[in-house]
């Protein structure tokens, strides 16, 4: 399963609507995560290193559009505080 992190263009983000998704924050921590429905997330705060089960490490912050796919399994590094916009599907 691959995370896909990319850099979406002020149309994009409109298009999307993201600024009318829910916002959520988390403070420097590391955790376990699952992901049972795949997520879409646009940061505007943060640094975080995800490590997947298969020994992978995605990195992103803020500006970036991250996907996480439906069944994942991963761990949650978060180096600097992260505000993010999210939307499960």
């Amino acid at each position: 399963m691959k995370i896909e992190v990319k850099k979406l263009r002020n149309e994009q983000l409109e298009e999307k609507g993201i600024s009318s998704w829910p916002i959520w924050k988390k403070e420097i921590s590391r955790f376990d995560w699952h992901y049972d429905t795949t997520e879409e997330c646009y940061l505007l705060e943060g640094d975080v290193v995800v490590e997947t089960e298969d020994g992978g490490e995605v990195r992103f912050g803020r500006g970036d559009f991250v996907t996480f796919p439906k069944g994942l399994s991963c761990i949650w590094d978060i180096k600097q505080p992260v505000k993010k916009h999210y939307n499960l599907r």
